[in-house]
C-alpha cells in the first residue's frame, strides 16, 4: 500500500459516489441511470463454459446503458460484477482491489465464498477495473490502501456472497417447487429433501430470472467454516513456479517497448539533445522529446524489446535546464529542518507546558527520518494501446494500479477522449507500497504520452513503457523526510508533566485532490498520525511543512513510519529513567482504556517468554506497541550489538486486528513489513540529494533488508469476533522502535536517526 487512516473520514465528507464520480470526470449532478447494473446481467451466457453467474461491464456499459437499479441497492452491493458461476461449478469472484502481495485475491473469495457457501476448491479471483462497482465502499472511490481492503469490504463481500446464494435458492426452489426456506445450501450445492442437490452451475440459467434480494440474513460468526481458517493463498502455486504474470510481463500483437530518460533533477527541462546515436541502436523505431512528472521534458525511446530501447537510451547526449529549479541538497535540508523544529510550528494539540520548565526529570531529544523509496521488486511500467480516433478513440491501459479510477481519468485528459473510453485491466503487481496510488498519476500520464507521440511519429501500435530499477529508485514520490524534537518532563513516577513536540516535514497531500479533506488548519494529518495515541499525555503537538522540490507519497503505514518510532522509544526511555519496567509502564498508562493495546502486548510478552527466560549473554529485550489501521501490534524483540554492529535476533508479535479472515495471510503480512521495518533501521537505507540529484540507484546503494537480515519471527493474533481491521501495514511501525530499545538497554543509549548511527 499503501495509504493512510486520513481516507477514512472521505466517505462522510462527501455526498455518497460523488467521489467515485468525480474520479471518473463524470457529471456529479445526483443520477440513478449511471449507478446501476442490470438484474439480468447478474448471469449471463458464457460463450468459454455455458451459463455463468456475473458479468464484468465495461465503464462505457455502465454509463451508457441507463440499467435499471434494483431498489435501494448500489453497484457495488449487486453481484453482478462479482460473481461468475460456470455450469461445470467454478466459482469467479471479482475482487475490488488490487492484489501485489496482501493476499486479498485470497480473502475476499473467501468471504464470498462463505455466505455463499461455495465449494472452495472451486474457487478463484480475478482483477475488477474501473467500474464503478469496484469503488471501496468507505472511501466512495477505486483505491487500494489505507489497509482498508478487507476491513472496508468484509461486510460488503458477505452480503454480496449471501445475495448469490438467495438467488440460487430461489431458482432451486422454483425447480423443486418447494419453498426456498425448505432448502440448504453446502459445497457448491442446493441440497432438498430426502438429500436430493442440485450443482450451483447447473442453477445458472433458472437463477438469471430471479430478483436480487435487497437485504440478506448473514451467518452467525460461529458457522463460518472458511472465515478463520489459515488457507493456501490462490495465487501462490502460480507465483511460486514462475508462471504468474505482472503487468511487466503484458505481451500484446505488434507491441513495442519504450523506456525514457528522465531529467536529473526534478522538473528540469532539455537544453540541448542529440539521438543520432540512439537511431542507430539496431531495433530503435523512434526517438522523441515527451512530457515529464512536474513539469519537466524527458527523450522516450521506443523499440522492439526493452534492452534495444535501453540502449538507445545509454547512447542519447542530452543537457539540461535546471536555473530555474531548487536543486535541494540533503546536508543542508537536515541543517534547515532541525532549525525549523526549534521552533513551535501550526499547532494540533495545546497543552500547557509551564510545568516543563520545573520538572525533576527531563528528556531533550532530536530525531531524524530520511526520504525512503518504495522500491517494489516489480519496477513502474503501463502499457498503452489507443484505438480509432476523434470521437472514436478507445484506450486500454494494461498495469497495476492501485487507484484505476484516477489513472484512468489522468488517461482519458492526456490522450483526449471521454472517461467512459478508458478501460483499465489491472494487472497482478509485484509489490507498490503506495508507489501504485500517486494521485498525479505520473508513470500512467507519462506512458500516455509516450504513446500518443509514438502514433504521431507513425507506430499505430500497443506501447509498453518500463522503468528501470534505477529509474525507480531515482523516479521520486518518497515518503518524506522527517525531523522531529522533543522535550518532556516527568517526575520520578514516570508521570509526564508536559511534553513539547515539534515535526518537520513535507505534506503528501498539499497539490493533491485529497488536500481539502487531509489537510485542516495547515495541518497534513498523515504526518502526525500516531503521535500522543495511546498515551494520554499533555502534550503541544505542532507541525512544519516546508515546500522542497522532491516529490513525496505515502509509504507502507505513511506517518506511522516515523511517528511509532518516536513514540515508543521515548515512552520506553522514560520507563528506563525511572526504572520502571518498560512493559509494566505501558500496561499502567494503558489503564483500562486500552483493552486492545493491552491485549496485544499481553500476547507478545507471554508467548516471547519476556521476564521469564534468560537470554543469551549480550542480548537484550525490546518492546513496542503501535496502532495503526485500526490494528495493534506489538513487539517484543530480542538483540544484541557486536562491535558497533546491532543484530536483531528474534521478534514476537502480538497482534489484534480483529476476527482474522485468513490467519495464514496475516502470519506473511506480519513477517513482510516487519522485514521492511527492520530495512529502515540498516546503514545505506535512505534516498538522499546533493545538487538536486538523487544519489542512489540501485539496490547496491539503496540498502533493503535481505533474507540474512531476517530474525527468528513468531506471530500470535488475538483472538476476536469482531469485524477485522487493517493488517497490510500495522505490522510496520512497531518493528523499528523495540529494536531500538533492546539497543538501548544494551548500550544506555537510545539510536535518534533512522538509519541507526551507532558510531
Amino acid at each position: 500500500m499503501h495509504f493512510d487512516s486520513a481516507f477514512n473520514g472521505l466517505a462522510h465528507q462527501l455526498p455518497k459516489g460523488l467521489l467515485a464520480r468525480m474520479e471518473l470526470g463524470l457529471d456529479t449532478a445526483p443520477t440513478t441511470a449511471s449507478e446501476g447494473l442490470p438484474r439480468r446481467s447478474f448471469l449471463k451466457m458464457s460463450v468459454a463454459s455455458g451459463f455463468a453467474l456475473g458479468a464484468f461491464p465495461l465503464m462505457a456499459g455502465a454509463q451508457d446503458a441507463a440499467p435499471v437499479t434494483p431498489v435501494g441497492l448500489k453497484p457495488y452491493e449487486q453481484p453482478a460484477a462479482f460473481v461468475q458461476i460456470d455450469k461445470d461449478g467454478t466459482v469467479t469472484v471479482t475482487i475490488n482491489r488490487l492484489e501485489f502481495g496482501q493476499g486479498v485475491l485470497t480473502a475476499l473469495p473467501m468471504i464470498l465464498a462463505e455466505e455463499l457457501d461455495a465449494d472452495w476448491a472451486q474457487v478463484r479471483g480475478v482483477h475488477g477495473d474501473a467500474d464503478p462497482a469496484y469503488i471501496d465502499p468507505a472511501f466512495g472511490m477505486h483505491i487500494t490502501g489505507g489497509s482498508g481492503s478487507i476491513s472496508h469490504s468484509f461486510t460488503q463481500y458477505r452480503e454480496l456472497g449471501a445475495r448469490s446464494r438467495a438467488m440460487l435458492l430461489a431458482a432451486a426452489a422454483e425447480q423443486w417447487g418447494v419453498n426456498p426456506n425448505s432448502l440448504r445450501t453446502a459445497h457448491g450445492k442446493v441440497i432438498g429433501a430426502g438429500g436430493k442437490t442440485l450443482a450451483y452451475g447447473d442453477l445458472a440459467e433458472a437463477a438469471m430470472k430471479m430478483p436480487v434480494p435487497q437485504k440478506v440474513v448473514l451467518k452467525d460468526p460461529k458457522e463460518f467454516r472458511l472465515i478463520g481458517q489459515a488457507t493456501l493463498r490462490l495465487d501462490a502455486p502460480a507465483k511460486s513456479t514462475g508462471k504468474q504474470n505482472f503487468g511487466i510481463d503484458v505481451q500484446l500483437p505488434n507491441m513495442l517497448t519504450a523506456v525514457v530518460m528522465h531529467p536529473p533533477v526534478f522538473g528540469a527541462k532539455l537544453q540541448s539533445l542529440d539521438i543520432s546515436a540512439a537511431k542507430a541502436i539496431p531495433g530503435v523505431k523512434a526517438v522523441f522529446r515527451t512530457p515529464t512528472d512536474r513539469g519537466g521534458e524527458g527523450v522516450a525511446v521506443v523499440a522492439q524489446g526493452y534492452w534495444a530501447a535501453k540502449q538507445g537510451r545509454d547512447a542519447l547526449i542530452a543537457t539540461w535546464d535546471t536555473s530555474a529549479l531548487e536543486k535541494v541538497d540533503s546536508v543542508a535540508q537536515l541543517a534547515a529542518y532541525k532549525a525549523l523544529a526549534s521552533k513551535t510550528g501550526l499547532v494540533k494539540f495545546n497543552a500547557d507546558m509551564s510545568p516543563l520548565a520545573t520538572a525533576p526529570q527531563k528528556i531533550s531529544a532530536e530525531f531524524t527520518f530520511p526520504y525512503l523509496a518504495h522500491a517494489p521488486m516489480e519496477p513502474l511500467n503501463c502499457t498503452v494501446q489507443i484505438t480509432g480516433s476523434g470521437a472514436d478513440a478507445k484506450v486500454n491501459l494494461w498495469l497495476g494500479t492501485q487507484m484505476p479510477g484516477f489513472d484512468a481519468l489522468a488517461a482519458a485528459k492526456v490522450l483526449e477522449v471521454l472517461p467512459k473510453n478508458v478501460k483499465v485491466n489491472v494487472q497482478m503487481a509485484g509489490g507498490g507500497f503506495g508507489r501504485r496510488g500517486v494521485p498525479t498519476a505520473d508513470y500512467v500520464v507519462e506512458a500516455c504520452h509516450v504513446a500518443k507521440l509514438a502514433r504521431v511519429a507513425g507506430l499505430d501500435v500497443p506501447v509498453r513503457v518500463m522503468w528501470s530499477r534505477e529509474d525507480d529508485v531515482k523516479g521520486g514520490y518518497y515518503r518524506p523526510m522527517h525531523v522531529h524534537h522533543a522535550e518532556i518532563g516527568f517526575d520520578a513516577q514516570g508521570t509526564v508533566l508536559a511534553w513539547d513536540h515539534v515535526v518537520v516535514g513535507q505534506s503528501i497531500a498539499q497539490g493533491t485532490p485529497f488536500e481539502g479533506f487531509m489537510i485542516k488548519d495547515g495541518i497534513d494529518g498523515t504526518a502526525l498520525e500516531g503521535m500522543r495515541d495511546p498515551y494520554d499525555v499533555p502534550m503541544r503537538l505542532s507541525v512544519h511543512h516546508p515546500k522542497v522540490n522532491v516529490p513525496v507519497l505515502w509509504w507502507r503505514s505513511v506517518g506511522s513510519t516515523h511517528t511509532a518510532y518516536v513514540m515508543e522509544t521515548l515512552i520506553d526511555e522514560i520507563a528506563r529513567a525511572t526504572q520502571q519496567d518498560p512493559v509494566a509502564y505501558r500496561l499502567q498508562m494503558f489503564g483500562d482504556k486500552h483493552p486492545r493495546h493491552t491485549a496485544a502486548l499481553k500476547l507478545a510478552v507471554d508467548q516471547s517468554g519476556y521476564g521469564k527466560r534468560q537470554l543469551p549473554v549480550g542480548q537484550a529485550w525490546g518492546v513496542a506497541v503501535h496502532e495503526s489501521f485500526g490494528t495493534v501490534v506489538a513487539y517484543v524483540a530480542e538483540a544484541s550489538v557486536t562491535k558497533g554492529v546491532p543484530k536483531l535476533h528474534a521478534v514476537t508479535a502480538g497482534v489484534h486486528c480483529n476476527l482474522a479472515v485468513n490467519p495464514k495471510t496475516i502470519e506473511a503480512q506480519v513477517q513482510g513489513a516487519a522485514l521492511m521495518g527492520l530495512g529502515t533501521c540498516l546503514p545505506g537505507a535512505a534516498i538522499t540529494l546533493k545538487d538536486g540529484v538523487v544519489e542512489q540507484s540501485n539496490f547496491a546503494d539503496y540498502i533493503v533488508a535481505r533474507l540474512p537480515d531476517m530474525p527468528r519471527m513468531a506471530v500470535h493474533i488475538v483472538p476476536s469476533a469482531d469485524a477485522p481491521t487493517g493488517m497490510g501495514e500495522p505490522g510496520l511501525p512497531p518493528l523499528a522502535p523495540a529494536f531500538a530499545n533492546a539497543i538501548a538497554k544494551l548500550t544506555g543509549k537510545t539510536p535518534r536517526d533512522l538509519p541507526f548511527k551507532l558510531a
